[in-house]
């Protein structure tokens, strides 16, 4: 941080970035705070949900005039669209479950908005992530835990590489939430009680089947229980996912007992099903592409940590690269209900190695 005279803030309008900007100022740097408009275009058809992104852009401009630093919106809706958005879609539209948060930091937040940064002159972008950048003895940087475990948002950034995580800071790593809503508090933030944001933004309240309905056509077909047998109908298999219970609309005809989705068959078109009780869902083995590195790549075979979705504690792996950016992983304990196209997050001693993407 010695030596940087300009960093830019991504602010979103809430306490955690709001807060990151106010360390940012307060170590005597010169400060932008800037808000991205991503998928609020005037043009846009889609069915949007009471997303508040205009609060959102009144609360983050408040907060820079309250702290007295510069405040810019930059317009990221084509990136957004290109790089997350229609992803999404093409994922969700060829049976796989992507991760839209994911997609953002790596080619929108710490891509096309830090490109934007370093064209106003900005040595660094800082966000309100809960992450701890650690520099290394031989110049690298590694992503490592955070102060608060319980907020660590590492997972999210697994597929940075060197040089995104080179120009990017967090200012909030030593701070737990509590701490981060207490300074927003003293410093008369209007974000310090904010509610943390849920889910996709774009969305707001809509839920994803209904906006996927807009993009994808309805294609009927059969619901397969674990012995081949016909038991219902589906309206498309983008509208499930891997453990999926809800929605399914078949009754189990047991007081104890219910169906969950295993599987689809998108070239039959038939979405797989068996009760929970049935344990299909659980396995050891699984098969990762795209490999990522945050640093350096690791041992071909090798014992790791992983966190297989966010949020879910480490879990012991036996990791072993079968090509350039293919694996097997083998979990010590077997895992529930692993989709298509999360993501998994590799670490080791607290530090985050990098990412592949279920196959």
């Amino acid at each position: 941080m010695e030596g940087i005279r300009k960093v830019t803030v991504a602010m979103s309008g809430g306490v955690d970035s709001s807060v990151a900007a106010l360390l940012a100022k307060e170590s005597g740097r010169e400060v932008c705070g800037v808000y991205m408009r991503t998928w609020h275009g005037d043009d846009a058809v889609i069915p949007l949900g009471d997303c508040p992104w205009k609060e959102d852009l009144k609360d983050a401009r408040q907060v820079a005039d309250r702290i007295g630093i510069r405040f810019e919106v930059a317009n990221m809706i084509d990136f957004y669209k290109k790089w997350v958005v229609t992803p999404l879609i093409d994922g969700y539209r060829s049976g796989i479950t992507p991760n839209p948060d994911i997609l953002c930091n790596q080619f929108v937040k710490f891509g096309a908005l830090a490109e934007f940064a370093k064209a106003m002159g900005s040595a660094a972008i800082a966000t309100g992530h809960y992450c701890k950048k650690r520099k290394n003895t031989d110049g690298t940087f590694d992503l490592i835990e955070p102060k608060d475990k319980d907020k660590d948002q590492s997972y999210f950034l697994a597929y940075l590489k060197q040089e995104q995580i080179r120009f990017a800071e967090f200012p909030i790593a030593d701070l737990t939430k509590g701490e981060v809503r207490a300074l927003a508090g003293k410093k008369d933030l209007s974000t310090a009680c904010k509610k943390d944001s849920q889910g996709i933004c774009f969305l707001g309240k809509v839920r994803i089947q209904d906006f996927l309905a807009h993009y994808i056509e309805k294609k009927s077909g059969n619901v397969i229980n674990s012995e081949g047998k016909v038991i219902g109908q589906h309206e498309g298999l983008h509208n499930f996912t891997i453990g999926q219970r809800h929605g399914l609309n078949i009754p189990s005809n047991s007081d104890y007992n219910f169906y969950v989705v295993i599987g689809k068959d998108l070239e039959r078109n038939e979405l797989k099903v068996a009760f929970e009780s049935e344990k299909k869902l659980y396995h050891n083995r699984f098969k990762v592409y795209h490999l990522s590195y945050t640093n350096r790549a690791f041992p071909e075979r090798c014992s790791l940590l992983c966190r297989p979705r966010y949020r879910d504690p480490y879990q012991e792996i036996y990791f072993e690269k079968t090509s350039f950016d293919e694996a097997i992983i083998e979990f010590k304990k077997p895992q529930r209900a692993l989709s298509s196209g999360q993501v998994v997050a590799f670490y080791e001693g607290g530090i985050l190695l990098g990412g592949g993407i279920y196959v």
